[in-house]
């Protein structure tokens, strides 16, 4: 395979504590895991002392219980459990026990048939028990190294500690070392778990499993299939908590939630040991700190002041109480987090109906905010009413307008629930609405579930018509799973302009990514613009104008830009300003095809910023992927991967369609990360894509496949993915090459499998439609694929010299990596034709820039050609045959311009090591400044 080897990978969470604990042991260091109940200490101290037991190690082993505190000694029993009584025996036994200290341990141990032999509670029998372990520890060490590996320690009954505490400060040369477990908060005697360890022990905090960990732990355990926002709600709902997740994995489960059935909207099930293992730690507090715990819990957005306020006076005494127990995060100016999210719901529940009704109360009246004052009203006046309906209706629109479009939801289905039996209209549009804040949240499950109860008891077509688009709206990029919707619609809407002007628009989509037609959806969309119009649905019209200038863009229509000024035109909506499809997204894509990048970044950063606030979940997915575009053409490649990333995860937490945010990652990692992972990337998105039957996406899944086997040399691979690219998207109607930039992969990977011919006319195409429409960028990679073709046809000299040329083209529009690329394909020119001097002087400048734009895949192609040249002409032959291939990379690195630091992590290898091989590089050449190196190296002939 083409380019360099991943760096290791860097231990985090859970894999980092392993090794540190693993490190810690093998050196004989004690090692204390600590962590709440069920965060998987346990399991964490059985693969250490699997491990250790692999390496040889003899494991003497104890797990206490609960209830088994007050059983003097069964720590002891549990540990010698596999410890013979022929090792027991008296001063001729291996151990060396004196009788009195023989008999002591073996009464200790239960070992005994004589009840007399107990031993009694003096000092002089306690210091005899004491010694008997230490000098049995140490006789056991002589056979191999002991490990005391005691789990749940907090439980061990105290005799024991005591003993193996007086063993632990006095083994210090034995190689005898302790692995315990304990619960955070400990329980049971102070001091007494860290006593185990000898001076100097590890003490380790067990952290949260990541949300990617617990999806993991719940795909691996025998659960049902299920999509995978289920899973993911119940790892942020388990707080990285195993016992927690798998608990209510299997309660929901066995409530009958079957796979492919969709994320029930109602509160995930609780099993009673979840409950007890939770409501245990409430146990400690104050009845005082309890009710403060409460009115925190039944509060939306409770702080201090509020608690305060509500009648809580000592409100951050009780906080730091809860939170000392970690129960609750430490108390700030801000909202009050609890640990475990689950907590608020439990002590709710918990607390009786008087003390809730007294909490809400108290609330509503210290409430200064009306969506806060709206929620506690309505859990005090639990019936039909219209007046606690239509103060939660204005409560859920003050939570849109101020962004918060998953409580407008929820508030705007308690205004539904609390409407009068005889207003069925009002009760209707109440819950539309919610359905239509919740596709604006992200809760697409939630939105479907009150669109289909719409449907089945309306009749009206509004409400219909409504209830139907929410279902599209909420289908993402998988329109073909409603393909029968629309004919319901359409019949439902019957000839009412605005109904079919938002029908229309959604059609428009339907056509573009199920059917794959742009000049279809071209017609849908500026049907819509029309029927908008004469309804006065400024929203709509803004969506189809800008639906239909993206398609006139698509299609090389002159025009896009007259209708894109329209859409920008005031009137504007304020929702059209937070969505992907409105017309300031838009502006960012008019922006990449003049070639201005900076202003692209900017509009995108803006809007980013702002929807993160009040936009939906899709709306941010497609904003974060494509900024991450535009990061990879300006040369930003480290950002770009974590853009797209962050884009992933956001698609994954909604439930989104992914071949949109796989896209951009597997873009991402050819650019800056590694080619393997951007491989499997584009495996997935095209996967998704088809799932889907997605053809909007689906082609440019295509393509990024094609691009990375390209940049991993396979070249037939990429003519095939490219292909099908290619047959893609002329079959959609593309007739602006800079909407979607394909062409030139696909010409020089055409060339490289021997099909010049069939690349020229390709290139013609391209640069016919590039021409017309006026995209430089565009023009200046054709250059470096013209070059290439005439190089296939023998002529090597117009292939420098168009190179040259794309070069300085690329060099004077912001397409760094662009640059980098044709100045590398520059270099195998100059090489392939025998100069290798200019091949040496074109591929430096080619690393350098993808040292400075972080281009790992593409650096290391540049580098892997630079080992291939002979040595440069300018140093003496001999010194440079001196040089070690390290030596010879660091030296190269340094002479572009690369820190020490840069050329440390771009080989990874450790700055020491850069720093060595560079003076060893000075002595060899004979240098003694970087400008000397850069000298030596990169300008051949002078000094």
């Amino acid at each position: 395979m083409n380019g360099s080897p991943d760096p290791p990978a860097r231990a985090s969470g859970r894999d980092a504590l392993l090794a540190t604990a693993g490190q810690a042991l093998t050196a004989g260091t004690g090692v204390l895991l600590t962590g709440e109940a069920g965060i998987g200490r346990s399991t964490l101290l059985a693969r250490l002392a699997a491990e250790q037991a692999a390496a040889g190690r003899l494991i003497l082993r104890c797990h206490p219980a609960p209830d088994e505190r007050g059983l003097p000694h069964l720590g002891l029993i549990d540990l010698f459990a596999e410890v013979s009584d022929a090792f027991l025996a008296g001063p001729s036994g291996p151990a060396g026990l004196t009788p009195a200290e023989q008999a002591v341990l073996r009464a200790a141990l239960h070992r005994t048939a004589d009840p007399d032999a107990l031993p009694a509670g003096s000092a002089d029998a306690v210091l005899a028990l004491h010694l008997a372990v230490l000098k049995t520890l140490t006789a056991l060490c002589d056979r191999a190294p002991v490990l005391l590996a005691v789990d749940d320690a907090q439980w061990l009954d105290p005799p024991t500690a005591r003993a193996l505490a007086f063993a632990a400060r006095r083994a210090r040369r034995l190689p005898l070392t302790v692995l315990a477990a304990a619960r955070l908060p400990q329980e049971g005697e102070p001091g007494l778990v860290a006593s185990l360890l000898p001076p100097h022990g590890l003490r380790l905090t067990v952290p949260p499993m990541t949300e990617r960990e617990t999806t993991a732990l719940l795909a691996g355990a025998e659960l049902p299939s299920w999509p995978h926002p289920l899973p993911a709600r119940i790892a942020q709902t388990a707080a990285g908590n195993p016992f927690i997740a798998l608990e209510l994995a299997r309660a929901l489960a066995a409530a009958g939630h079957p796979p492919g059935r969709p994320d029930p909207g109602g509160p995930l099930p609780v099993p009673a040991g979840v409950r007890t293992l939770l409501l245990d730690r409430l146990d400690p507090l104050s009845a005082r700190a309890r009710r403060t715990l409460l009115a925190a819990g039944a509060a939306d957005r409770p702080t201090v002041r509020l608690l305060r306020r509500a009648g809580c006076e000592h409100a951050a005494a009780d906080l730091a109480e809860a939170a000392a127990l970690g129960i609750v995060e430490a108390p700030g100016p801000g909202v009050v987090r609890f640990c475990q999210p689950l907590m608020p719901r439990l002590v709710y529940e918990a607390a009786s109906a008087a003390g809730r009704r007294r909490v809400h109360d108290a609330l509503a009246r210290a409430a200064e905010d009306p969506v806060e004052q709206a929620h506690h009203l309505a859990s005090l006046a639990p019936g039909r009413d219209a007046r606690t309906a239509a103060a939660l209706a204005d409560a859920a629109t003050a939570a849109r307008r101020r962004g918060a479009p998953a409580i407008a939801a929820r508030l705007g289905q308690l205004a539904a629930d609390r409407t009068p039996p005889g207003d069925r209209a009002a009760d209707t549009d109440r819950r539309l609405t919610a359905a239509e804040d919740a596709v604006a949240a992200g809760d697409y499950p939630l939105a479907r579930r009150i669109a289909h109860e719409v449907l089945a008891e309306s009749g009206q077509p509004a409400e219909r018509v409504r209830a139907w688009i929410v279902v599209v709206d909420s289908c993402g990029q998988a329109l073909a799973e409603v393909a029968d919707v629309f004919p319901q619609a359409l019949e439902d809407a019957r000839d009412d302009p605005e109904l079919l002007a938002r029908l229309h628009y959604r059609m428009s989509w339907r056509a573009w990514l199920v059917a794959g037609s742009a000049p279809t959806a071209h017609t849908h969309a500026a049907r819509s613009a029309v029927l908008a119009r004469q309804a006065g649905d400024r929203r709509t019209e803004l969506l189809a104008l800008t639906q239909q200038s993206a398609l006139e863009f698509y299609l090389g229509r002159t025009t896009a830009e007259r209708t894109l000024t329209l859409a920008l035109a005031a009137p504007q909506d304020p929702r059209v300003l937070f969505d992907h499809n409105g017309p300031v997204f838009l502006k960012h894509r008019r922006h990449l095809l003049h070639d201005r990048l900076d202003d692209a970044r900017t509009e995108l950063r803006a809007l980013i910023y702002t929807v993160r606030h009040r936009g939906s979940a899709e709306s941010l997915c497609q904003c974060l992927s494509g900024l991450a575009q535009v990061e990879i053409l300006r040369g930003r490649c480290e950002r770009a991967l974590d853009l797209a990333h962050q884009s992933l995860r956001v698609t994954e937490q909604a439930g989104l369609s992914q071949g949109p945010a796989w896209y951009a990652v597997a873009l991402a990692e050819a650019a800056g990360g590694s080619p393997d992972r951007a491989l499997a990337a584009a495996d997935r998105a095209r996967r998704h894509s088809e799932d889907d039957d997605d053809q909007l996406f689906l082609p440019r899944a295509l393509h990024a496949e094609g691009h990375i086997r390209l940049l991993r040399g396979e070249t037939a691979a990429a003519v095939h993915a490219l292909q099908r690219t290619r047959l893609l998207e002329l079959g959609q109607g593309q007739g602006d090459p800079a909407v979607r930039r394909w062409q030139a992969d696909l010409a020089e990977a055409l060339v490289a499998a021997g099909c010049a011919d069939e690349a020229a006319e390709l290139i013609a195409e391209t640069r016919a439609q590039a021409v017309r429409l006026g995209r430089r960028g565009i023009l200046a990679v054709l250059g470096r694929s013209a070059a290439l073709v005439a190089e296939a046809r023998g002529d090597a000299s117009a292939a420098v010299a168009r190179l040259e040329r794309a070069a300085a083209q690329s060099a004077a529009l912001p397409y760094r990596l662009e640059e980098g690329r044709t100045r590398l394909t520059l270099g195998r020119v100059h090489a392939r034709r025998g100069d290798p001097r200019a091949a040496r002087t074109a591929l430096s400048e080619a690393a350098r820039l993808f040292t400075r734009t972080g281009a790992r895949p593409w650096l290391a192609l540049a580098t892997a050609e630079l080992d291939r040249l002979d040595a440069p002409a300018a140093p003496p032959a001999p010194e440079l045959a001196a040089l070690t291939p390290t030596e010879r990379r660091v030296a190269l690195l340094v002479a572009q311009g690369a820190s020490n630091r840069e050329t440390a992590t771009t080989l990874t290898v450790s700055v020491k090591t850069v720093e060595a091989a560079l003076t060893r590089a000075y002595r060899k050449l004979g240098v003694r400044s970087r400008v000397s190196l850069s000298r030596a190296l990169l300008t051949p002939g002078q000094d």
